[in-house]
C-alpha cells in the first residue's frame, strides 16, 4: 500500500486509501496517449494533515512497501515553510508558591531574543530564555530516538513571572514582541491562596496527545482529545482553579516535535488556570542515567524537555519534587522515578514536608506521584506496583495522616478503601444522597485513587480483585475535586458522556 508522509523529524503518515476516491480511481489523468487512446492512466488522491507551527520546514514523501520495506517514489520539490517560525506560542501557566500572588507563564518561540509578558493594567516582565540541544539527550549503546532520528530543534522556551496578583481573581495577559508577533489576549484565573477555604481542581495522569487527522504516529493516546475538550468546557464555566497532571505528560518519548503537538493541545486549558505536573516514567526513565527503573521509557529525554517546558517550584534540576498549597489543601508532589528509598534525599524531603503541614491552615493532605501503591492490574515484566516503593513510602502516608493519594501509570480508574498494607482500615458509608463517605474525624488510613485514564489506551481489569479495591472503571476521563475545610468531594467524570462514573467524599468534623 502506498503512503504519503509528512516529515518533521517525527513523521505523520497516511495511506492514500484514506481518500475513498483513490480506491475507485475517481480522479483520473492520462499520462500517455498512443494513436488517440490512453495507454497510461494514473489515479490521484487528496489527503489533509493537521500541522502545528513547529518552526521547521515540511517535506512530503510518497512511498510504497509500507513501513517495513519502504521504497521512495517521489519527494516534494519545494518544502513548505511556516509564515512566522518565530511566532510565540503555547503559553501555559503554573504556580510558583502558595500565595497565589505570582504566576509563571511559559511559552515557545523560534526567537532567542527575550520577549515581553504584558498583564494587568500596563504591567510588563521580560522573559528568561532557555533551550536544550541534542547533546543534552541521553543514550546507550544503541542510540536513543532523542539522540538520533527523533530529534527536533525545540526552538526557545521563554518564561516570565507575573507578580502583584490577587488570589482567586480573573486577569489577562499577552506575550511576545513586535518583531516576532504577539499572542492573543488571554483571560486567566489565579488559584486560591493556601490556608483559605475552597479550591476546585481537576486531576489525571497519562494523557499524551492524538492526531487530529487520520495519520499514523509512533505513539497515539486515543482518549486525549475528548478529555481535553471536556476539561476546557469545565474551565470555561469558571469553576476550576487549577489542574494537576500526574506524570506521563506528552508521551513524546524521544520524538521531540511531539512536545509541540502536546503543548498545542493543552493551550486552551493550561493558558487559563495553573497547570501543575509531576514527572512520570515516560519523561525521565532511561538506562544508566540514575532513574530508579532502568527502562528506555523516556526515549532518551531523561527529564530535560519536561523540566524545561514545565518549570515547577522544585528545589533544583532533576529533583522534581515539590509541595504547594491551594485553599484548604496541601499537595505533596513526588517523583516515583527518582530515589525514594529510606534516607535518600527525596525520602527525607517528603518526610519533612508532610510532617511540617499545619492542619489548622490546610486540613487536607493530598499525596501525588506517578506509579501507584495499589492497582488490580499487575502489569508486564515490570510490575505496576513496586513493593519496595510501597514498603519505603507507605508508612510515611499513614504517619502523617494523608487523606488522599492520587496516582497514574495504570490506565484506568480505581478507588480503594482507607487502606494500609493491603488491609482495609475503614470502609466508607453512604450519606443521605447515597454517596460513599469516608469519615476522617477519627483517621484510619489514606484513600488511594489511580487516575491514569486521561488518554493512553485503557487497561482492562481482571475478573477478580482484592478486598481493598472498591471501584474499578476503564473509561476515558478525569477527576474533579472540590475541597472545603470540612470535606473533600471527588468525582470521576467520563469525558465522552460527561456523566459521573464514581463519586465519593472524605469528611472531617
Amino acid at each position: 500500500m502506498i503512503l504519503i508522509i509528512i516529515m518533521n523529524a517525527c513523521m505523520q503518515a497516511q495511506y492514500l486509501s484514506k481518500d475513498p476516491g483513490y480506491l475507485n480511481c475517481k480522479k483520473k489523468e492520462c499520462k500517455k496517449h498512443v494513436k488517440g487512446s490512453c495507454e497510461v492512466r494514473t489515479c490521484s488522491a487528496s489527503l489533509s494533515f493537521h500541522v502545528v507551527n513547529f518552526r521547521t520546514d515540511i517535506e512530503f514523501v510518497l512511498f510504497a512497501g509500507g513501513f517495513a520495506t519502504p521504497c521512495i517514489l517521489k519527494r516534494s520539490n519545494n518544502n513548505l515553510t511556516f509564515t512566522n517560525p518565530k511566532q510565540p506560542l503555547y503559553g501555559h501557566l503554573s504556580s510558583i508558591d502558595s500565595t497565589a500572588t505570582s504566576m509563571r507563564v511559559t511559552w515557545v518561540s523560534g526567537d532567542k531574543a527575550p520577549q515581553q509578558l504584558q498583564y494587568g493594567h500596563g504591567k510588563s516582565k521580560t522573559s528568561q530564555v532557555s533551550t536544550f540541544t541534542q547533546k543534552d539527550m541521553c543514550s546507550s549503546i544503541l542510540k536513543s530516538p532523542a539522540k538520533d532520528f527523533g530529534w527536533h530543534d525545540p526552538g526557545f522556551i521563554h518564561t516570565a513571572i507575573m507578580t502583584g496578583l490577587n488570589p482567586s481573581t480573573t486577569n489577562s495577559y499577552t506575550y511576545g514582541s513586535d518583531s516576532s508577533g504577539w499572542s492573543e489576549k488571554i483571560t486567566f484565573k489565579t488559584p486560591p491562596a493556601g490556608g483559605t477555604d475552597v479550591v476546585r481542581f481537576l486531576a489525571y495522569g497519562d494523557m499524551g496527545k492524538a492526531p487530529r487527522d487520520p495519520s499514523a504516529e509512533h505513539y497515539i493516546q486515543p482518549g486525549s482529545l475528548s478529555v481535553v475538550k471536556a476539561m476546557v468546557d469545565e474551565v470555561s464555566s469558571g469553576n476550576v482553579d487549577s489542574v494537576f497532571h500526574i506524570g506521563d505528560i506528552s508521551y513524546a518519548t524521544g520524538f521531540l516535535v511531539e512536545w509541540d503537538y502536546f503543548l498545542h493541545l493543552i493551550t486552551p486549558l493550561a493558558s487559563r488556570v495553573s497547570y501543575m505536573t509531576a514527572i512520570g516514567n515516560h519523561e525521565r526513565d532511561y538506562i544508566g542515567t540514575g532513574s530508579v527503573y532502568a527502562t528506555p521509557d523516556s526515549g532518551g529525554e531523561c527529564g530535560v524537555p519536561y523540566e524545561t517546558y514545565f518549570q515547577m517550584p522544585t528545589q533544583a534540576k532533576d529533583k522534581p519534587w515539590y509541595s504547594i498549597e491551594q485553599g484548604s489543601v496541601h499537595f505533596t508532589v513526588i517523583s516515583t522515578e527518582h530515589d525514594w528509598s529510606q534516607n535518600s534525599e527525596q525520602y527525607e524531603w517528603m518526610k519533612n514536608d508532610m510532617a511540617s503541614v499545619d492542619r489548622t491552615r490546610t486540613p487536607w493532605l493530598i499525596f501525588t506521584g506517578h506509579r501507584p501503591m495499589y492497582s488490580s492490574v499487575t502489569g508486564g515484566i515490570l510490575q505496576n506496583v513496586d513493593d519496595d516503593f510501597v514498603k519505603a513510602v507507605e508508612p510515611l502516608l499513614l504517619a502523617n495522616k494523608v487523606d488522599l493519594a492520587l496516582f497514574g501509570h495504570v490506565h484506568n480508574y480505581e478507588r480503594t478503601c482507607a487502606v494500609y498494607q493491603k488491609e482495609c482500615k475503614a470502609l466508607p458509608t453512604k450519606d443521605a444522597s447515597g454517596i460513599d463517605t469516608y469519615d476522617n474525624t477519627n483517621y484510619s488510613a489514606p484513600v488511594h485513587a489511580v487516575i491514569g485514564m486521561a488518554g493512553f489506551s485503557l487497561d482492562q481489569f481482571p475478573s477478580q480483585a482484592d478486598e481493598w479495591s472498591l471501584v474499578r472503571k476503564a473509561e476515558f476521563g478525569y477527576v474533579r475535586v472540590h475541597a472545603t475545610r470540612n470535606s473533600l468531594t471527588i468525582e470521576y467524570v467520563n469525558a465522552n458522556t460527561r456523566k459521573l462514573e464514581d463519586n465519593f467524599q472524605i469528611t472531617k468534623s
